[in-house]
């Protein structure tokens, strides 16, 4: 049986803040989330909180903009 990757929780590295940074507006959640091994509730929270949105273009691309 595989092993499953164990979740992140608590606090973000500074390394984290940087990719979730740089990815988040135009990448969907759940692949930052598998990346960063995080939970994809904890990856919106955090983007929420640090003012990150998803791009306009990116939105338009999941026709919901």
């Amino acid at each position: 049986m595989a092993k499953k990757k164990k979740l992140l929780k608590g606090l973000w590295a500074k390394k984290e803040l940087n990719i979730l940074k740089k990815l988040f507006p135009a990448t969907p959640t759940a692949k930052i989330a598998a990346r960063l091994g995080r939970q994809t509730e904890a990856v919106k929270k955090k983007a929420s909180r640090m003012g990150l949105c998803k791009s306009k273009r990116y939105l338009k691309s999941l026709g919901r903009a």
